[in-house]
């Protein structure tokens, strides 16, 4: 028998706890003071030796955190029950976290610790930007706020579409145990004054080829293109292309001869059909998609991105351009009204979809199950969110799910998110690297 079964059930933090909380804060505040006092900027930029080695100690709130919540279980054999989702066609009754890794076989040991319920795949944000701020890239401590914040929803694999990797980086976030693995597609490549100050790497269409090369061997396989933007040198502003048709195809075809694919952001029509016809392999937004270009993307299986959260806010973005921009204005607002109808209308026509929050510079860290919320809100059903927010998304970017062996990254809830997405808002359990680093299992044994 297991040596305890925890359920959702919590206990607070005591006094002791509070002291050692703000005992540690001074110092991890005094190790920030000596290490920007005594580093340089490419030092710091490079964070490979960073001194912020306390584990994601939080900018405030009360108790322990959840990773020290997760480390105090005795956690070398987990054993998960219930209904374990492997993917769209498998589920089984019993997996185990062996040393931080899936066994389907049952260990000779007992359990140290047993969590009922139904398990999947931990969760993948496609679209994210952790360690990216309104003025471009954060120091270390805010990107650990970022990824703490997207862990405990259960984001456990996370691809950055797009951060600056000066003054800072996220490299250093590669070696700490706590953090979801994050997959990087290197520096938004824009041309110059078209897109946010800050963000994107000014690029001429002659040098796009080598940038993107550029890019993908500083990333993880991966390369984010900004596809349109407002062009305020036209007659009437609007969403207009960056690049020609032949650069753009000769960066997808440098792209593949170093191995990596590229993703684009586009809003507009002409920027989803630039997309398709120079061959991008996934859709950032997609926004301008109509139905003919719908089921080419379906046809060759090209992924959509839709960030729901991200059309929520195009009726804000639209009204900066009152007055000034009233085609660009008009354009955003046909975009915004139309953002349910459109992508209902993407998993119909059978497109593959992703999910992907957008939090970057105007939308938070944490907001994952919003994301989700707003998609079942378009009418797409609760099981083909769960397969593009977990076991598909995991298959897409070569990331291991619920399998033999694979790393013990999985979320426990206590009904099955495939009947109702408002599940993904109460996680038993956050398992990561067979750590119970948040959740109700990880409050229950403190």
């Amino acid at each position: 028998m297991p040596s305890r079964l925890y359920r959702a059930t919590f206990r607070p933090a005591g006094v002791a706890d509070w002291r050692g909380r703000h005992r540690a804060w001074g110092v991890a505040k005094l190790g920030e003071l000596l290490y920007l006092t005594f580093n340089s900027w490419d030092e710091r930029a490079r964070c490979g030796a960073s001194p912020y080695r306390l584990r994601d100690q939080p900018l405030g709130g009360r108790g322990r955190t959840s990773t020290e919540r997760g480390r105090r279980v005795a956690t070398e054999v987990i054993h998960l029950s219930g209904a374990v989702i492997v993917d769209g066609e498998t589920e089984v009754t019993d997996v185990w976290s062996v040393a931080g890794r899936l066994t389907f076989d049952k260990p000779s040991r007992a359990a140290d610790l047993r969590i009922e319920g139904v398990v999947v795949p931990g969760l993948v944000d496609v679209h994210c930007h952790i360690g990216l701020g309104e003025g471009g890239a954060v120091p270390p401590r805010e990107a650990r706020a970022q990824a703490l914040a997207d862990r405990d929803t259960g984001v456990l694999l996370a691809r950055d579409a797009g951060c600056p990797r000066e003054p800072y980086n996220t490299r250093w976030l590669d070696g700490e145990a706590w953090a979801p693995r994050l997959i990087r597609c290197g520096q938004h490549l824009a041309r110059a004054k078209r897109y946010l100050r800050y963000l994107a790497r000014d690029v001429e269409p002659d040098d796009l080829p080598d940038a993107v090369e550029q890019e993908a061997l500083a990333g993880d396989g991966w390369v984010k293109l900004v596809g349109d933007w407002i062009d305020r040198s036209l007659p009437e502003p609007d969403l207009a292309l960056l690049w020609p048709d032949d650069r753009l195809s000769e960066a997808v075809a440098r792209a593949r001869e170093v191995g990596a694919r590229l993703t684009i952001h586009v809003f507009s029509a002409a920027g989803a059909a630039q997309a398709l016809r120079c061959g991008l392999d996934c859709l950032e937004h997609g926004t301008g998609l109509d139905a003919a270009m719908m089921a080419e993307a379906a046809a060759r299986g090209v992924r959509v991105v839709p960030t729901m959260i991200q059309r929520e806010h195009f009726a804000e973005i639209a009204a900066a351009g009152r007055g000034r921009f009233p085609r660009w204005e008009a354009h955003l607002r046909r975009l915004y009204e139309e953002r349910y109808d459109q992508a209902r209308a993407l998993y119909e026509a059978g497109v593959p979809l992703l999910v992907g929050s957008d939090e970057s510079t105007n939308i938070p860290h944490g907001v994952f199950c919003t994301e989700i919320e707003l998609l079942a809100l378009a009418g797409i059903p609760p099981e083909a969110i769960v397969a593009a927010a977990s076991w598909d998304a995991r298959r897409y970017l070569g990331i291991p799910g619920i399998e033999e062996g694979a790393s013990a990254d999985v979320v426990v809830y206590a009904a099955d998110p495939r009947e109702t997405v408002g599940v993904f808002r109460a996680p038993q359990a956050v398992v990561l690297r067979g750590e119970v680093v948040a959740g109700a299992v990880a409050g229950a044994v403190l």
